[in-house]
């Protein structure tokens, strides 16, 4: 019989992944993005263009895999599709412990 364990509520932290944080945030804004392309049914040689990147990323990107993008590059390509991103920085719920937390 295998143990279970219950989830922090991020996979990245469960899995030991340092910025654990950075990753699921990063994680939530490109399925936001895919999602945009997908409602606006872009192809995926469109979404390069209108990104400013080349088709194999945009694949990348929609299929989750993220090394190669910044939060911050992640953050102008939801400008480029017409989103406003608004950063709020507040303190800490628990003292020595800030965390990131993207909303929609």
């Amino acid at each position: 019989m295998t143990d279970l364990a219950a989830s922090s509520g991020n996979v990245f932290a469960d899995l030991g992944i340092d910025q654990p944080e950075v990753h699921l945030a990063k994680a939530s804004i490109a399925a936001r993005i895919a999602r945009l392309i997908h409602e606006r049914e872009l192809t995926q040689a469109q979404a390069a263009e209108l990104l400013r990147i080349d088709q194999p990323k945009i694949s990348a990107l929609v299929r989750g895999r993220l090394s190669g993008f910044t939060l911050d590059r992640l953050l102008r390509f939801l400008t480029e599709l017409d989103c406003d991103v608004e950063i709020t920085v507040r303190p800490a719920k628990r003292k020595g412990h800030g965390h990131i937390a993207v909303a929609s």
